[in-house]
């Protein structure tokens, strides 16, 4: 059965949002785990951190591919079988981690992760966006931020289950896994609205969505450089600045902790004075915060305000930015919007692992802070000088 876009812009039920938000938790503890673990791993056993930056960029590959092909088959089989795919994908690379050691079949495990991650979060966006009525949109995505955000921050404190052994935490996240695939399986089908606006060609769709919508789309490249970098190179940063293993699983989740606080009322925010602003404004910010971080040192409760202030700030661009070029773009063009945002996100999450990688081995310990800073900034910069493209927006639904 293909719902309409009436029928859908009521508001999601609140079965299927708990559901889909319950999966996005999980998908987030994922990653919040799986990238500086590892880091770590690796690092002990002595690979470099360009090389161990490199082979982070794995998880973002299998993300990034996904993207080009993933759009069509959703449309046919529906938002459902996607997750369902997805979960399968993402446990069964996740668990063969600890059993398969080898640094070049974590790549290609890595891969298969990211393939996985990457239909989780197509599939839960777009079925909670395209479910949301416009006045409400910047509530309802700030509440799968937050879920992402909850899982992302308790990710990281699993680092700590290796005392016990190296495949506890591997494992602790595949039963997680199988949990909510028992829920995800009690959800009714629905699928991508179609219409016949959309006989047109593929490029003319991705086209038109960049020409309404880039402004709204940087936010996802932006976002995925942040937590790729954080993720996969703090750990690095954390110890060559002498930190504890201890406190680099504690300062990770600050990012989340931050988001946390901030999301819900952020994307209140961004539904009464508009998205753009909110997104300039807390970029600003957290491109000065970044360039502090170097400034705190090793000092553990400094380095935690400051990432935590971050992740307030930032926490929710992916979503916010999703919202924004949702509010700009006619009902049938969402789904490419979405496989677009994706797609700038992975770009992002390649490139930070490898250029901060690089930095920290070559350059400087404080690169990655001055590379995110800069970007940040750069943002903020970019939209004082452009007009929004509200309308532009075609009246379709």
């Amino acid at each position: 059965m293909v719902l309409s876009p009436i029928e859908l812009t009521a508001a999601p039920s609140r079965k299927r949002l708990f559901i889909l938000l319950s999966v996005t938790l999980v998908s987030g503890f994922n990653q919040g785990l799986i990238l500086p673990l590892l880091s770590i791993l690796l690092d002990r056993q002595g690979v470099s951190s360009d090389v161990n930056g490199i082979n982070s960029m794995a998880l973002y590959i299998g993300t990034f591919s996904t993207m080009f092909f993933i759009e069509k088959p959703i449309r046919s089989m529906g938002y459902k079988k996607g997750i369902i795919i997805g979960i399968i994908l993402a446990a069964l690379g996740t668990l063969l981690f600890p059993f398969l050691t080898s640094i070049w079949v974590w790549f290609v495990l890595r891969i298969i992760v990211g393939v996985g991650d990457s239909a989780l979060h197509y599939c839960t966006q777009l079925w909670i966006v395209s479910s949301s009525p416009a006045e409400s949109r910047g509530r309802y995505i700030s509440l799968y931020g937050m879920a992402y955000g909850i899982g992302f921050s308790l990710g990281p404190t699993g680092i700590n289950l290796l005392s016990i052994g190296d495949w506890v935490p591997f494992c602790l996240n595949t039963v997680l896994f199988v949990a909510i695939l028992l829920f995800v399986r009690t959800l009714h089908p629905e699928y991508p609205e179609h219409s016949a606006k959309l006989a047109s060609s593929s490029s003319n769709r991705y086209a038109r969505v960049y020409r309404i919508a880039w402004f709204a789309l940087l936010p996802a490249i932006l976002y995925g450089l942040m937590e790729a970098t954080m993720n996969s190179n703090f750990p690095l940063y954390g110890l060559r600045i002498h930190l504890s293993q201890a406190s680099i699983s504690l300062l990770l989740p600050a990012l989340g902790v931050g988001s946390l606080l901030l999301m819900f009322p952020l994307g209140m925010l961004s539904d009464r004075i508009g998205r753009k602003p909110v997104l300039m404004g807390c970029a600003g910010i957290a491109g000065l915060m970044f360039l502090a971080v170097p400034l705190a040192g090793d000092n553990v409760l400094v380095l935690f305000i400051l990432l935590a202030m971050i992740g307030g700030f930032i926490g929710s661009f992916f979503s916010l930015g999703l919202a924004y070029a949702a509010d700009l773009l006619p009902r049938e063009l969402l789904p490419s919007a979405n496989v677009t945002a994706s797609i700038h996100f992975s770009i992002g999450s390649l490139l930070g692992p490898g250029i901060s990688g690089f930095g920290i081995q070559y350059v400087s310990t404080n690169s990655m802070f001055i590379m995110l800073g800069s970007a940040f900034t750069l943002f903020a910069l970019i939209g004082l000088f452009t007009r929004e493209a509200r309308h532009q927006k075609l009246q379709s639904h």
